[in-house]
């Protein structure tokens, strides 16, 4: 019998996660049948900077997967993060090409390309895209316009983008584990796919997702992305803070700031030390506001935040949000696994979880062969290796 087996790899600034899923008959999720999981080297702020460390991070977390699996990991689908992941929104047009006015998928496709020849893509490369909004002929549509009537059709779309160069050492040391990527998908996106609820989706809410060096942000409304955005700062500038403010090492900040107050060097460092953590966290949630603004969101989300990553962890982290953001808050929780214990609860697994959740929401590309991004990414990577053989 063919077993219906997905893996999904998400390497982050701190650490590398491979989870292997296979789906059975009449299931919502997939049974978790392997995990994998290795401190990352060679990257800053979601880039890579040491491709060979990378490699090797990749390839011990690949290693454990296919061990505690009994399987040999080939292709996976991959979650991109880091400090240049965007989400670009740009506006295109299309005349409407059959005679009657009808519009058709292929009337959706023109628009979508036009959109997409609005944007400035220096240095950069589309990982998905998304339809945000309509018009025909000057009025709003309610959803897709498929099927009605105009002359001319207007689509406004919100396209996730990162640097190119970061997207192409991440698939050559990807290509260098011998794991061939299926598809590539926005790790707030993956994440969101378990966390968001369809119902938070559609009436208004965010995933905020702070990581060891950068956190990201993912919003959504009427059931699609409307805005990402991935701020360069996270839980290790915490870690940094703490050890600066009270002068101690790395090794004992970070335990402080798990609150291990066995590591507390006096009995004022729990005060001090709540105020270095307060002050950070407030950093990354003045960001976060300042963006909300910017799309005209803030204090307007009615299903408020979901906060998951490692960061999200810290004590009195609730408190603080919503304080500064002004929005209902709660931290991130999956109906995955029911009612088992088990480690992949917590939020850090949820990128890589996410990567086999689905594609329900995916880039609704309307016949466009979106995966063309990977081919061309196979291209460049083949030829890259071609230079490195001897």
């Amino acid at each position: 019998m063919i077993r219906n087996i997905s893996i999904g790899i998400d390497v982050g600034t701190s650490a590398t996660r491979v989870v292997v899923g296979e789906f059975l008959k009449g299931e919502k999720y997939p049974k978790i049948i392997g995990v994998g999981e290795s401190e990352t080297k060679g990257m800053r702020h979601g880039y890579i900077v040491h491709g060979e460390e990378t490699v090797l991070s990749i390839k011990q977390a690949v290693s454990l997967a296919e061990k505690s699996s009994g399987l040999k990991i080939k292709r996976a689908f991959v979650a991109v993060g880091g400090v240049t992941l965007r989400g670009d929104v740009a506006t295109g047009t299309s005349i409407i090409s059959k005679a009657d006015g009808e519009v058709t998928a292929l009337d959706l496709e023109k628009a979508m390309e036009d959109a997409e020849a609005n944007l400035n893509l220096e240095n950069k490369k589309i990982i998905q895209s998304f339809p945000v909004s309509y018009r025909l002929d000057g009025k709003e549509v309610l959803g897709r316009p498929l099927s009605m009537h105009g002359i001319k059709l207007e689509i406004k779309a919100i396209f996730v983008t990162c640097s190119a160069a970061h997207l192409d050492d991440l698939l050559e040391s990807l290509a260098l584990t011998g794991v061939e990527v299926i598809d590539i998908t926005a790790a707030p996106i993956a994440a969101a796919r378990i966390v968001l609820s369809p119902k938070q989706k559609i009436v208004g809410g965010a995933l905020v997702d702070i990581g060891a060096e950068t956190t990201s942000l993912a919003v959504y409304e009427n059931s699609t992305l409307i805005s990402l955005h991935t701020f360069g700062l996270g839980g290790a500038d915490i870690t940094n803070d703490i050890a600066l403010g009270l002068r101690i090492p790395l090794e004992r900040a970070e335990n402080l700031k798990l609150q291990n107050k066995e590591e507390y060097p006096d009995a004022k460092s729990g005060k001090k030390l709540e105020e270095i953590v307060g002050a950070r966290l407030q950093d990354i949630f003045e960001l976060i506001n300042n963006h909300f603004k910017k799309i005209k969101r803030s204090e307007l989300l009615p299903a408020g935040i979901v906060l998951s990553g490692g960061g999200s962890s810290l004590p009195g982290i609730l408190e603080l949000s919503k304080e500064a953001l002004n929005l209902p808050v709660q931290l991130a929780k999956s109906e995955m696994f029911g009612n088992v214990k088990t480690k992949l609860r917590d939020s850090v697994w949820f990128t890589a979880l996410g990567l086999l959740a689905g594609k329900e929401e995916e880039s609704h590309s309307y016949g466009k062969p979106w995966g063309g991004l990977i081919k061309n990414l196979k291209n460049i990577i083949k030829s890259s290796l071609k230079q490195m053989m001897p």
